[in-house]
């Protein structure tokens, strides 16, 4: 009998917003895989947060899954297989793993990957959604990011921004180092924004205008335009 591996969602930052499932799942689960972005720091945020709500976390078998933010592919489909391997010997072993990622594992998830080559040795991944980064951030601004009849674009701010020209409210995600790009052509196209840097962290700061936004704005802020 094969084990189960569960791609579980804790939210943006603060723990007290990680779900009453995805609390009991990492609790019943036997090993705790995890995103870092370095083999020598297995620090990782979404595992700090989860273990706020669950102490226990640190007395489990801990799997830190080395993912650098490359853009090579072949880098990334490398760093993807051997974790897939390292993964499919524990459920073989019919272990639980839970696999912890910021936000909703649904949206920009670096397991997504991971799990097709999983799914390809027969693995099967249940999914445990999380509240989204942009959904806390619109709270924390006390602005609603769809309204009535709008429609809402969500897109990575290092990739196309065109669809900024459409009607409706947009969010804006993954900005990392073009974050005075994507100020000097939301100006262009007349547009404001808000935003907020490492939503519901320790180190959280909100920004009420583009004026407000530093162009240095780390990696987790989200931006409603």
């Amino acid at each position: 009998m094969k084990g189960r591996i569960y791609c579980i969602g804790v939210g943006p930052g603060d723990s007290e917003l990680m779900t009453l499932k995805a609390v009991r799942v990492i609790k019943e689960c036997d090993v705790i895989a995890y995103p870092c972005k370095d083999e020598k720091d297995d620090t990782s945020a979404a595992f700090n947060i989860a273990k706020q709500a669950v102490p226990e976390i640190t007395e489990k078998r801990l799997l830190p899954i080395f993912s650098p933010m490359v853009k090579d592919r072949k880098i990334r489909q490398e760093n993807h297989e051997r974790a897939a391997e390292q993964i499919s010997s524990l459920l073989d072993e019919d272990m639980k793993v839970a696999y912890l990622t910021l936000g909703d594992p649904m949206v920009y998830c670096t397991y997504t990957s991971l799990a097709k080559l999983l799914s390809e040795q027969g693995h099967e991944t249940e999914y445990v959604s999380g509240v989204t980064s942009f959904c806390a951030a619109a709270a924390r601004l006390g602005t609603p990011i769809a309204d009535w009849d709008e429609t809402l674009s969500i897109l990575p701010g290092v990739h196309d921004l065109s669809a900024l020209k459409r009607p409706g409210r947009h969010v804006i995600m993954k900005s990392a180092g073009k974050m005075r790009q994507v100020k000097d052509e939301l100006r262009a196209l007349g547009k404001d924004a808000k935003a907020v840097e490492n939503c519901g962290m320790p180190d959280e700061k909100i920004y009420r205008s583009i004026s407000e936004i530093p162009d240095d704005a780390g990696y987790f802020t989200v931006m409603i335009v």
